[in-house]
């Protein structure tokens, strides 16, 4: 992701056209890479003089619309992906259970409900969660997730620039140490099925049994 961008060619400054290119590249692969994508560009925006607002709001807009063609894949090919990804069949039925008791918790939750956050968006579709409240609900949850972690990016880039005095010399190395501690991160959080815990939250107040997304059919 260090690479969208090319040598500063006035002060220090990025081209008109690398920086558009750079935000580009953030909102296009923060539905894939998950807290690495605001990580790194808060990192960036700390190093290569981007705008940290501009950061957040290309990385939020990303998200959301690719949530917003997640939740129309459940509108509207509901039926044809659950046949294709039988285990996407399996979460979503459960997922489907809580949507349609907390429809507009669930659209608040689509960014931070680990583990479920390409199916939470599917299941809102498939459960006829109205348009108007899913994209205020999951724009919310975008611009919310995006900004807390493109701060803490710019956070780390600050305290490696107070450390290393140099953050743009080392933030390839800067970057493949965010990396690395999300994988292990998500390694742990897969081992511990946090996504069963995000249920528990989503679905409480509940009097019903809770389904369990994590357990083996």
């Amino acid at each position: 992701m260090l690479e969208f961008s090319h040598p500063a060619t006035d002060a220090g400054a990025l081209s008109f056209l690398g920086r558009l290119w750079a935000y580009l590249s953030l909102g296009a692969t923060g539905i894939i890479t998950e807290e690495a994508t605001p990580l790194i560009g808060g990192l960036a925006a700390r190093s290569r003089n981007l705008e940290l607002g501009a950061v957040g709001l290309w990385i939020a807009s990303g998200t959301w619309l690719a949530g917003l063609g997640l939740y129309y894949i459940g509108r509207l090919r509901g039926s044809w992906a659950r046949r294709r990804w039988p285990r996407l069949r399996i979460v979503m039925i459960r997922a489907f259970k809580i949507v349609r008791r907390h429809p507009w918790r669930s659209s608040l939750a689509v960014r931070w409900a680990f583990g479920l956050r390409l199916t939470l968006p599917v299941a809102c579709g498939a459960a006829r969660v109205p348009v108007g409240p899913f994209m205020v609900g999951s724009a919310i949850s975008c611009l919310t997730w995006a900004f807390t972690f493109t701060m803490l990016g710019w956070a780390f880039g600050q305290t490696a620039m107070i450390a290393l005095g140099h953050v743009r010399r080392y933030e390839k190395y800067l970057a493949a140490i965010i990396i690395i501690a999300l994988v292990v991160i998500f390694r742990v959080m897969r081992k511990r099925h946090v996504e069963d815990e995000v249920v528990v939250v989503l679905a409480a107040g509940d009097t019903g049994p809770i389904p369990k997304i994590s357990q083996k059919d």
